[in-house]
């Protein structure tokens, strides 16, 4: 009799643990299956929790070329999607090449701005970044050719500011690392490999810089805000050809790609990209043109990489805010 019941306990045990274990794979705890959720901001996704769905289980993968699992807090459709963590140039938020963008509208547009000049992309009360940009002009142009060469991003009350740009170089090689940070007016050294990262936490808000790759790509996160993909890449000598630029043999024009997706800004949001962002916008890039050219040189120049001080600017943060 002692014998059956503790057998019948052993069962009783043994069918908890199986239960438990299955239970584990369908909600996908025993594949590392990653949940999501939206706690900062106003959202239809507030403070519900979504499983990953199972072609991207993940939100940091750990293979960099795997996509990795998101949530639009901003969308009204509150579902999980399985994106790529380095930019996509050909999405919604991405500046690249000679610098073309996606607006917020989803119409791509020029913005050629000038060489060795700083532009702001975004500026929003809370939130401001910044561009430097590179570039030459070959004989017989009337204009530069430009790239993104840094961004500065600028955020909280004592206008923290964090810098990442592409460190000029000769020769091209991919196993050397070409980007450069700083977090005020600080060098700062993140350690090469693929999601080795930086935290720096305060009172109101905090930054995080995680790489995407062993190296030349990382992810920066705004708490909150904003977060920016960026990849350094090269002018190749096959893009130098088809586009005439005439890049030097000494120098590869090491710049940055870029994509930008952002947590709440406001309908007062300014910037060669942040204007495409506002409910009211009417972008005047003519439709059918083959590089639809739009200005702004003059509304969103700074006086360096970390200055909000363009004439449309309106970054002005405050510890309400």
């Amino acid at each position: 009799m002692t014998c059956g019941s503790g057998f019948s306990k052993h069962n009783a045990l043994f069918l908890l643990l199986l239960s438990m274990v299955i239970m584990a794979i369908e909600t996908g705890v025993v594949r590392g299956q990653s949940t999501v959720t939206c706690t900062k901001l106003p959202s239809p996704c507030s403070r519900r929790v979504f499983k990953c769905p199972a072609e991207c289980p993940l939100t940091r993968p750990s293979n960099p070329y795997a996509k990795a699992c998101f949530l639009d807090c901003n969308s009204p459709v509150c579902q999980p999607v399985c994106r790529h963590r380095k930019p996509s140039c050909s999405g919604i938020g991405s500046g690249c090449y000679d610098p073309r963008f996606i607006g917020g509208d989803g119409v791509v547009f020029y913005f050629h701005g000038r060489k060795d000049e700083h532009f702001s992309l975004v500026s929003d009360p809370k939130l401001q970044i910044n561009a430097r940009f590179m570039g030459l002009r070959p004989v017989g142009r009337t204009r530069d050719f430009t790239w993104i060469q840094a961004l500065g991003i600028l955020f909280g009350p004592h206008h923290s500011a964090l810098t990442v740009e592409a460190i000029p170089t000769k020769h091209w090689d991919d196993a050397v690392d070409h980007l450069k940070f700083s977090f005020d007016r600080e060098d700062l050294e993140i350690a090469e490999g693929h999601l080795s990262g930086w935290t720096s936490e305060s009172e109101v808000t905090f930054i995080r810089v995680e790489r995407t790759g062993s190296m030349n790509s990382v992810m920066i996160t705004v708490e909150g805000l904003a977060e920016l993909s960026v990849t350094v890449v090269p002018i190749t000598r096959e893009d130098d050809k088809v586009h005439g630029y005439g890049i030097p043999s000494d120098d590869c024009y090491a710049h940055l790609d870029v994509q930008f997706r952002f947590l709440g800004l406001s309908p007062q949001v300014e910037g060669v990209l942040g204007r495409t962002y506002r409910p009211d916008f009417e972008n005047t890039a003519k439709a059918g043109v083959a590089m639809p050219v739009v200005g702004g040189e003059d509304k969103y120049r700074t006086s360096s990489l970390v200055s909000p001080d363009c004439t449309h600017c309106v970054f002005n943060p405050t510890p309400d805010l």
